[in-house]
């Protein structure tokens, strides 16, 4: 069982969400595991939207369909911060309050936004920490899609007791720097267990991951995720799985989302392999 949390300094969207929704996706399809996306933000429907189409109001899974309503009072983050608040959430319970996309393998659980917990919003954000770790004893896989909104002191419990950081920056110069200035006053993202990950990858930019692995003076292999269209649209369309389990069966390796999937299933295999790997250091 790991925490894998994604996390990127600064307020820009770089892709973050994204790129934990396509490794978990993926993990789920290859892999027989059970996994957890939790996401931390507030009023950003990014994740819920990867896998539910608001206009037709479905979950869409490719394989299997959800009857559980998508948006109701008690669900969610807040449905488990009341059972927290009474003493009485379990591991095993978690998963009444998450999203099914694929059943056993892949659920999500999001921050639904209602009256009430806007009045709550303060104290959820306190009790994260404890939801990802009662979350963590149940499946094998937590993938935490962590925003800066909640506090640098519950960010910093958090990286600190993840069993990987995919630290997710982008091939903007001015982004590349603030990576720099922010690894320089946060060791934690020079340990071991943290991934660099470049999301929105563009193979032609002069930022290229092998220019920034010499720049950055980084000794493992710097991951990436391809800009796709396909990938873009299908996370506003709600259409996700349907994308992957369709994009697993290409056989033209040359072909621009054969390159996506497989540098998707590169990067995911890099944190299984890491996870495998600090296991046998403790």
């Amino acid at each position: 069982m790991a925490i894998i949390t994604f996390w990127s300094n600064g307020k820009e969207q770089l892709g973050k969400t994204l790129s934990a929704v396509a490794i978990a996706t993926n993990i789920a399809i290859e892999h027989n595991k059970k996994s957890l996306i939790i996401s931390t933000s507030y009023k950003d429907r990014t994740l819920l939207n990867c896998y539910h189409d608001e206009e037709t109001d479905k979950v869409k899974r490719g394989i299997l369909q959800n009857s559980r309503k998508m948006v109701e009072l008690g669900v969610g983050i807040q449905g488990l911060f009341t059972l927290l608040k009474s003493g009485k959430i379990t591991p095993d319970i978690i998963t009444d309050y998450t999203k099914i996309i694929f059943k056993d393998r892949l659920e999500i659980l999001v921050n639904v936004e209602t009256q009430n917990q806007i009045e709550q919003e303060s104290d959820i954000i306190n009790n994260y920490f404890e939801i990802i770790q009662m979350a963590n004893r149940y499946y094998d896989y937590v993938f935490v899609d962590l925003d800066n909104s909640i506090g640098e002191q519950q960010i910093s419990q958090i990286l600190d007791k993840s069993d990987i950081i995919v630290e997710v920056f982008s091939q903007r110069r001015t982004k590349i720097k603030e990576f720099v200035e922010t690894r320089e006053k946060m060791p934690i993202l020079k340990d071991k267990k943290t991934i660099l990950l470049i999301s929105r990858y563009n193979k032609d930019s002069k930022y290229k991951a092998k220019n920034l692995k010499r720049y950055l003076n980084e000794k493992n292999e710097i991951n990436v995720i391809p800009y796709d269209t396909l990938f873009f649209e299908a996370a506003e369309e709600g259409t996700i799985p349907d994308l992957f389990l369709k994009l697993r069966k290409m056989i033209d390796k040359t072909d621009e989302h054969a390159i996506f999937i497989d540098e998707v299933k590169n990067a995911s295999q890099t944190i299984l392999d890491r996870i495998e790997e600090l296991k046998f250091r403790m």
